[in-house]
């Protein structure tokens, strides 16, 4: 009796045991059909494929099986489109894959295909080309673009001209000619049809030629002509409806608009840097960074080489600053004396432009130094002369930076390092051929997105700057929204207030 009793416990054990694992193979079983049927569904595209194929992944050991599943998918689903829609789209789905497999550049360059509609105030000439004496024929205020296109004003003032190239984009945008080409903007007439209002004054140009007032007047045509945005954009029921939220400014010179800013900084800023603004004004969630057009020249054809470059480090250009540029004089004094290292004072002016041009070309590493602001012409000009900078300020902010790792192609080194005794010069001795070779290639991947030219053409500092703009535009309109929640109860209290009191009523 005992021997059945335990015979019959251990068939009862295994049978809760067979039980147990028949239970357990169900779910398992179970979970991956219901796993393969996401993935094949035609909403996977939406899904979040690759926390599923972990998940298979872990549960089966032939996981190559999975991927090759996916490819196969891919495929079937790419001849479903292709069958339904045309192959423009498959070729489009093949070349999203391709750029996945380039390097970060491509991917930067080709990081959005939208193109943003933009809505462009016609503000008369004296905001804009007129700051150029330029003068406008018959009733339009913009210059034929079939015919002459007024300069910019060359040197040091070419370093701002950003608000000239971004107009001229748009403006070229409306040519019938212009609509082969690979855009990143385009204007259109109706405001409601915009993604953002852009204000066309010419504001670094405003306070270069005409900020200095004279003795006869009482303001520099400057503040007339930031008064007279202030009152214009106001007036506009664009403004109201958004509070200025959706509009661009152009404030690439660190003191354009200081007057007009206290008022317009709700729009969002082209700026240079954060270095004259409080960050309740300008920040980098709301405004956009752009480069400096440089002035040296493009580098073209460089077959230089970590050998050929005989200058370890190289620096030229105001040494006594204000600010954060007080370390300049300090790094003169660590530095001046050091092996490979050319530190000295120098401008663009009397020739300076081109012994830069020269100096960089000739050095394997350019320091860029922070100024009276974070930021200066000098980290692209040294860019573009495939100089590896050597990036000490510590408050600044670059172009593109979401999208674009630095780091592959510069050096930061924080201030309070860079004043150690030899920190930098044993920081910089110890980088070999190897590394700064592959920095040197990264430059010249790189130097296209910081080159300003008409007409724009993919992927140049013109659709860099307005594919940034685009990436702002869903935090704008989420601002835009929220601002609405009760426009529309005050609107209309506003309004019952006026029917009131209007003339013949009691």
């Amino acid at each position: 009796m005992a021997e059945t009793r335990n015979v019959s416990a251990a068939i009862n054990v295994a049978s809760k045991h067979s039980l147990l694992c028949f239970s357990m193979t169900t779910v398992m079983f179970m979970t991956i059909m219901c796993m393969l049927f996401v993935l094949r569904s035609p909403f996977s595209e939406s899904s979040p494929k690759s926390i599923y194929q972990n998940l298979l992944n872990n549960l089966l050991p032939n996981s190559n099986y999975f991927t090759t599943f996916n490819d196969t998918n891919s495929e079937v689903q790419n001849h479903n489109v292709e069958s339904s829609f045309g192959s423009e789209n498959v070729e489009a789905n093949r070349e999203t894959k391709e750029i996945s497999k380039t390097d970060d550049s491509v991917k930067c360059r080709r990081h959005e295909k939208v193109v943003l509609k933009v809505f462009m105030y016609d503000l008369p000439s004296e905001f804009h080309f007129g700051l150029m004496d330029w003068k406008p024929e018959g009733k339009s205020v913009w210059p034929n673009m079939k015919t002459k296109i007024p300069y910019y004003p060359g040197f040091l003032f070419l370093q701002h001209s950003i608000e000239y190239w971004l107009t001229l984009d748009l403006l070229n945008s409306e040519l019938p000619e212009a609509a082969s080409n690979v855009k990143a903007a385009i204007r259109v007439i109706n405001s409601s049809e915009a993604d953002i209002i852009f204000v066309p004054f010419f504001s670094s140009l405003s306070y270069n030629l005409d900020s200095k007032t004279s003795p006869r007047d009482k303001s520099s045509r400057n503040n007339v002509l930031q008064d007279k945005l202030v009152k214009f954009l106001r007036a506009r029921d664009e403004w109201k409806k958004s509070g200025g939220r959706d509009h661009l400014i152009l404030a690439h010179h660190p003191n354009s608009i200081l007057n007009a800013r206290k008022v317009l900084w709700p729009a969002t800023f082209i700026l240079s840097d954060f270095g004259r603004y409080p960050s309740n004004m300008a920040n980098v969630e709301k405004d956009v960074i752009t480069p400096y057009k440089h002035l040296v020249d493009s580098y073209v054809n460089d077959s230089s080489s970590f050998h050929s470059r005989p200058t370890l480090l190289y620096f030229q250009g105001g040494i006594k600053r204000k600010d954060g540029g007080h370390i300049r004089q300090e790094l003169y004094s660590l530095l001046k004396d050091e092996k490979g290292v050319h530190f000295s004072f120098g401008s663009a002016k009397e020739g300076g432009v081109k012994t830069a041009t020269e100096g960089m070309r000739s050095s394997k590493f350019c320091l860029n130094i922070a100024g009276d602001t974070p930021s200066s012409n000098r980290l692209f000009d040294a860019i573009v002369s495939h100089c590896v900078p050597v990036i000490i300020s510590d408050e600044i902010e670059l172009p593109y930076e979401d999208v674009l790792d630095y780091t592959e192609f510069c050096i930061f080194v924080r201030s309070t390092d860079a004043l150690k005794e030899k920190f930098l010069i044993n920081l910089i001795s110890s980088i070999g051929k190897d590394e700064w070779t592959r920095m040197w290639n990264k430059l010249k991947e790189v130097e296209n997105f910081f080159e300003f030219q008409f007409p724009s053409k993919e992927g140049d500092a013109v659709q860099m700057i307005w594919q940034a703009v685009a990436r702002k535009i869903p935090r704008i309109r989420l601002k835009t929204n929220r601002s609405r929640r009760f426009f529309r109860s005050l609107y209309g209290k506003e309004m019952r207030l006026k029917s009131k009191t209007a003339p013949g009523k009691s």
